[in-house]
């Protein structure tokens, strides 16, 4: 993994280089190093970059000078994984917007940078290795703040999109995943998984589904939240209840019936 260190504090550097050494499992090779974004960008057009730690507060235009060049970084053809590491808090919500792997802050625990080290190293597992795994068995891999997991199909429940994640559900567990809702029902779909989407945020599978109901205080077809009134169904064995939106719902009775 070859890693390049952004950051205009000598001291800094030194230190995550040291923290970067003392991860063996990652046989990490530090390409060079940089102080500021015209550093960064030069050692760039040298070197071969699977990732990037980089500093947010640096000299430049701006006093965010790492947002900045991690805008660039994200526009070239094949863009190196980026890896915040900052004193500062505050920049997190902006960082991931930027499809940041992780965000570190200052001082850098060596369990912090390895979980973002593995994150990296997903995304740089080949694809025919990831094919393969796939094919063993049918089950779903994912990532779970930086584990990679086999999931058994039987085995996910639930899957629900929140503001920034999306929670899925097994018999016995919780996991928050990186992916899209979206991008996860394809995977699903080309697995052969059957799953049924209930509600825009919600993909449920069928053979969980035990109940159709209208909860008190709805009326049909209406397109509520959990806390509200609305169609819903019983999902076992969670034995809990999850919305169902007016366009789902034939579906959904479809699929109790054995039609779907």
């Amino acid at each position: 993994m070859n890693v390049l260190i952004v950051d205009d504090e000598d001291l800094a550097r030194l230190r995550l280089r040291a923290l970067l050494q003392a991860l063996p499992e990652f046989d990490v090779n530090v390409v060079g190093e940089a102080g500021d974004a015209a550093q960064a960008l030069a050692q760039l057009n040298t070197h071969m970059v699977d990732a990037v730690l980089l500093d947010i507060r640096m000299p430049g235009l701006t006093p965010h000078e790492g947002l900045h060049l991690a805008a660039r970084l994200r526009a070239m053809p094949q863009p190196p994984a980026v890896i915040f590491v900052s004193a500062h808090a505050e920049h997190a919500l902006k960082a991931f917007e930027l499809e940041a792997v992780d965000y570190l802050t200052k001082p850098v625990r060596t369990e912090r940078l390895r979980n973002a080290l593995q994150r990296v190293q997903q995304r740089l597992q080949p694809l025919s290795t990831m094919q393969a795994v796939l094919q063993e068995a049918p089950a779903l891999v994912v990532s779970d703040r930086g584990r990679v997991l086999r999931l058994p199909l039987p085995e996910v429940l639930v899957l629900k999109a929140g503001q920034k994640y999306v929670t899925l559900r097994t018999p016995g567990h919780e996991y928050v995943l990186d992916d899209s809702l979206s991008e996860l029902e394809q995977r699903l779909a080309a697995l052969g998984g059957n799953h049924l989407r209930i509600h825009r945020n919600a993909l449920v599978a069928r053979h969980a589904i035990r109940e159709l109901a209208l909860r008190e205080g709805g009326e049909p077809g209406e397109e509520s939240g959990d806390e509200a009134g609305g169609w819903a169904v019983r999902v076992a064995p969670l034995d809990e209840w999850l919305s169902v939106s007016r366009r789902q719902l034939a579906a959904v009775r479809a699929a109790l019936a054995g039609r779907a």
